[in-house]
Formats: structure tokens, C-alpha cells, sequence
């Protein structure tokens, strides 16, 4: 004998199954809907990298290539210009030292004269004649080292004499 209340209590608890599995299935079908967006989400990053795969990587490889070949040009042009101004640097220093060692030198004459300026006649005399001396002594130097060269050619002409004199009296005997 089955009661009403035991009738109830079974539809109660078929009620309760029934209101389990439909909220069982409302929970899987929303975790199949998530599932399929996450899916959807894969398949469009995962075209957009074969696109990147197919077309875009080329077209950056390219630009990449390109790229480096506009460092190396950049990088050549800045060694040309860096030697071309440490060049021109060197020239102009050399330029500076020259003219300051000029000037330099025009200015210890300027001082030397004006010195002298300020001496007595005998003392001014006395460096006028040495330098004079000095001429004097330079010219003479060259001249013993003219002398010194013509002895020089003096000296093998008269070896080349000796040995033609002593090479011809070899042959009469």
C-alpha cells in the first residue's frame, strides 16, 4: 500500500532529479557555449598566425633586411665622416702649430731687436758683428764641404788614373 504521502515524496524527489538534471544541463550547456567561444578565440589567433606565417613574416623578414642594410649604410657613413673629421683635425692642429711656432719665432726676433734697442752702441756693434761671424762661419762651412766633395771626385779620378797607369804598364811588360 503506497500512501499520498509517499507519492509525493517519490514525485518530490523525481521533481528534485528532474530540477538536478536540468540545472546539470543549464551548467554544461553554459560550459559548452564558454568552451566555444574559447574555441572561437583559438581559431581566430590561430588564423591571424598562419596569415603572419604565410604573408607577414615575409613582409617583416623584408623589412627587417631592408632595415639592416640601412644600419650598415649608416654605420659606413658615420666611420667616412669620423675619419674625415679626425683628418681634418690633424690638418688643422698642424696648421695651429705651425703658425703659433711662426709667430712665436717672429716674436723672439721682434724681442731680439727690441733688446738690442736698448744697448749701447759698442754692445750693438758687438752683436752685429757676431752675427755677421755667424754668416761668416756658414758660408765657410759650405765652402770646406764643396772642397770636401771636389777632393772627393779629385781623389777617385786619380784612383781611376792610377789603375788605367799601372793596368797599361801591366800590359808593356
Amino acid at each position: 500500500v503506497v500512501t499520498r504521502d509517499d507519492v509525493e515524496e517519490s514525485l518530490k524527489a523525481i521533481f528534485q532529479y528532474v530540477r538536478d538534471k536540468e540545472q546539470l544541463f543549464k551548467e554544461l550547456r553554459s560550459q559548452i557555449e564558454e568552451i566555444q567561444q574559447r574555441i572561437l578565440v583559438k581559431q581566430r589567433e590561430r588564423d591571424y598566425w598562419l596569415e603572419y606565417k604565410n604573408v607577414g613574416s615575409k613582409i617583416h623578414a623584408d623589412k627587417i633586411s631592408s632595415l639592416e642594410k640601412d644600419i650598415k649604410k649608416v654605420k659606413d657613413e658615420l666611420q667616412r665622416t669620423t675619419e674625415y673629421y679626425r683628418d681634418a683635425l690633424n690638418a688643422v692642429k698642424e696648421e695651429n702649430k705651425s703658425l703659433f711656432d711662426r709667430h712665436l719665432k717672429l716674436l723672439s726676433e721682434q724681442a731680439l731687436k727690441s733688446a738690442v734697442g736698448y744697448l749701447d752702441k759698442n754692445c750693438r756693434r758687438e752683436i752685429q758683428e757676431n752675427e755677421w761671424l755667424k754668416e761668416e762661419v756658414t758660408i765657410y762651412r759650405k765652402e770646406v764641404s764643396d772642397l770636401k766633395a771636389s777632393v772627393q771626385l779629385l781623389e777617385e779620378e786619380n784612383t781611376t788614373l792610377v789603375a788605367k797607369l799601372i793596368d797599361t804598364k801591366l800590359q808593356n811588360l
